[in-house]
């Protein structure tokens, strides 16, 4: 017999006790059930105080008070990023000591600190000199080997082995590398995702055996899946850190493989293979194509490959070609796979919009009495389509739904969910995976939505969503990607740049729209709506001019109460009210027909916006700044001084084409009042919650420490 652990205390009394309180109803047990439910929790206490004297297993809160023990510099605390601690900077505290200085340690502080891989490089190894005979350095040439393309494709990389002439610039204001005392730490911002189990898009329909690993069908660089260095005694190597795949590279690797000149099990702990293409085996079972069997080659024109490959007298089988800088699938003329599933890796900035990151926190967990139904293409779930578990919620009287998608397949789905009064449904993807619903024709909301509530989290929508009237009191989209445009094409262009991603003009008066950490198209609300609440999103209407979020595109239409935290929006708003601007960056003008109340702190603002009263923003605060610095009342200045202010102060961004691994991630050269622009110093817009500013921050406070003295290092964002 399994005793409850809440009976423990009870069962410990002898049987004619719990004979004699059976028969008084059991209060003797009742009141046994609370104090063992207390031992339980000093029992725990207990076990959370051994713990706590170890920096693996205490708990996050002691660990400042760990390292304070050690006389660990504080660092600034990143309360944003939730999945980044400073428990191994504190753990390995001692074995930077015992190494101080060296390049390997600061590599490992430096990836500790910010979170980021790091490749540490010392100048001075790749300065050009004089050599004598008798002390030859063949790793220092003065010139560039031809017959290394491997190597070449490194050039100006932090892994470049290619020599220079010395500079004199000094390398802390961020200009000059190359000189005897110099050392510098790169980093990258770019986050590898792993993803599993996706459809690729065929280049034709029906398909021809050419395809895009990425399901929206445009073309993405493959990214390499990092390997965890077990020691703080080497630099970083290429199979180390996030970068691109480099087409020679792997097809040098896979030739060796061919070949016999490494294991498998070699290349495999070399390359941890960044990208699987599964195809039907004899027995119809899906099975990855052996990396020996898949060409690595330049298919911008979609060539074919020849079904194998000669090396000498030696010939080996070819089954497909795979160009990694393009993310492009190609099989041997006449071949067309009846099934194909692919894995690979790619990068993103941060955790926003659907991804393979994960989001237990925020996924509902169906309790007794709500209906709960399972989606799956291949694995084992209640029902193949999305489709087929609304009609089941639809017939079903439970006030709550939960509908989970287990896989990462794509869903081409035509719906309509009819919400009915105080109900709420809740249609999300598993931690860890990213489906893609290709909607046929928009999402339709229909029926009499009062008091009732669609929950969207983790899902990519191909399409857009439309609200009729009255149909929805709330809609929350958390996590989710809805593809600006609706569709994209190869090269990432909008296929439908005047179509929302959300559309209610119908009478609204109880809908509000709440977007958490998601990415998505523009947004046409009716006026009479409750509001709109953005939080840590982008949204993307293309261009500064085009309308982000109103009631319409045409005329001077405008949308309801809205707020905007952390946010970057691309495009212009024309709301009722702004309620609060926070952190963002609104990139086209934000016009406002009531403008008493509400507020607008810490965000820049395009020009000619129309908000609430200003708070530290940009650009008027530079225009103030430069007023004061000349003496000179702000009306003062020209127009074309404005002009020139407001331009020094305008983010500029690697990348505002959806589907670039740094899609509006703000670039390098970025003005400092943006990137340090937020309320506590960091960056402004979605990806705040990156805190760049406090990582970059604590590096040069932890460098201060463990950097030789007579050396200067520069840090450098490789991406």
């Amino acid at each position: 017999m399994v005793i409850h652990p809440r009976d423990r205390l009870y069962e410990l009394l002898p049987a004619v006790y719990r004979s004699r309180d059976a028969g008084q109803g059991e209060p003797l047990r009742a009141l046994l059930t609370i104090i063992g439910d207390e031992l339980a929790r000093i029992e725990t206490d207990i076990a959370d105080l051994y713990d706590d004297w170890f920096i693996e297993t205490c708990a996050e809160w002691l660990i400042p008070y760990i390292g304070d023990l050690l006389g660990v510099r504080p660092l600034h605390e990143r309360t944003a990023v939730t999945d980044l601690s400073l428990r191994a900077y504190v753990a390995n505290t001692l074995r930077y000591r015992r190494r101080k200085g060296t390049a390997p340690v600061l590599e490992q502080l430096a990836r500790d600190v910010t979170g980021w891989p790091c490749r540490v490089v010392e100048y001075f190894e790749r300065l050009v000199t004089t050599q004598h005979l008798n002390h030859i350095r063949l790793h220092s040439p003065a010139t560039a080997s031809l017959r290394d393309a491997n190597r070449l494709e490194l050039t100006n990389s932090p892994l470049t082995t290619l020599n220079r002439t010395a500079e004199v610039r000094r390398i802390e204001i961020g200009r000059g590398r190359y000189n005897i005392p110099n050392l510098g730490l790169h980093l990258w911002r770019l986050q590898p995702y792993v993803v599993q189990g996706v459809m690729p898009q065929p280049v034709t329909d029906p398909p021809d055996g050419r395809y895009w690993f990425s399901p929206l069908g445009n073309d993405i660089p493959l990214f390499n899946r990092p390997r965890t260095e077990l020691e703080i005694t080497q630099l970083a190597s290429e199979p180390d850190l996030p970068v691109p795949l480099l087409r020679r590279a792997l097809a040098d690797d896979l030739t060796a493989l061919r070949r016999g000149l490494i294991s498998d099990s070699t290349y495999l702990s070399l390359v941890r293979p960044a990208f699987q293409i599964a195809v039907p085996d004899g027995t119809g079972t899906l099975r990855p194509i052996p990396a020996a069997e898949i060409l690595i080659c330049d298919l911008r024109d979609w060539r074919r490959p020849p079904t194998s490959i000669a090396y000498g007298p030696q010939s080996f089988p070819i089954r497909v070609a795979v160009d990694p800088q393009r993310g492009r699938i190609a099989f041997p003329a006449g071949i067309v796979p009846s099934d194909l599933l692919v894995n690979y890796t790619y990068g993103f900035v941060a955790d926003i919009g659907g991804g393979p990151y994960s989001r237990h926190s925020t996924l509902v967990n169906p309790t007794p009495g709500d209906f709960a139904a399972t989606v799956a293409r291949r694995s084992t779930a209640d029902v193949t389509t999305l489709a087929a578990a609304l009609a089941a919620w639809s017939t079903s009287s439970a006030p709550v739904g939960v509908i989970t998608i287990l896989d990462s397949a794509t869903y081409a789905e035509d719906i309509t969910i009819t919400m009915t009064p105080g109900r709420t449904l809740v249609i999300q993807a598993a931690d860890g995976q990213r489906p893609l619903i290709r909607l046929i024709n928009p999402l339709r909301i229909v029926g009499n939505g009062d008091r009732a509530t669609l929950n969207l989290n983790g899902l990519w929508l191909e399409g857009g969503i439309e609200l009729a009237a009255g149909s929805l009191e709330r809609l929350v989209i958390q996590h989710c990607t809805l593809v600006p445009g609706w569709q994209i094409d190869a090269t990432g262009a909008p296929q439908f740049p005047d179509r929302p991603s959300i559309q209610a003009l119908a009478p609204n008066p109880d809908l509000r729209v709440e977007l958490t950490r998601s990415i998505s198209g523009a947004l046409y609300l009716a006026e009479d709506a409750d509001g709109l609440l953005a939080y840590d999103s982008i949204i993307d209407a293309f261009a500064p001019a085009r309308p982000a979020c109103a009631a319409g595109a045409g005329g001077e239409k405008i949308g309801p109460p809205a707020s905007f935290v952390r946010c970057t929006v691309y495009g212009e708003v024309r709301v009722r009210q702004t309620d609060l601007i926070s952190e963002s960056l609104m990139l086209g003008r934000v016009l406002a027909a009531r403008r008493q109340i509400g507020c607008s702190r810490f965000s820049f603002l395009a020009p000619r916006s129309r908000v609430p009263r200003r708070f530290r923003c940009q650009p008027d605060l530079a225009l103030t700044a430069e007023a004061a610095a000349r003496r000179q009342p702000l009306s003062a200045l020209t127009a074309t001084q404005r002009q020139a202010i407001t331009l020094s102060v305008t983010p500029s961004f690697t990348s505002t084409r959806f589907g670039h691994p740094a899609y509006m991630q703000l670039a390098r050269a970025c003005p400092l009042p943006i990137i340090q622009g937020a309320e506590d110093g960091n960056e402004m817009g979605a990806f705040y919650l990156v805190q760049q500013t406090y990582r970059l921050t604590n590096l040069q406070i932890a460098l201060n420490e463990y950097l030789r003295v007579g050396l200067a290092a520069g840090v450098w964002l490789v991406t």
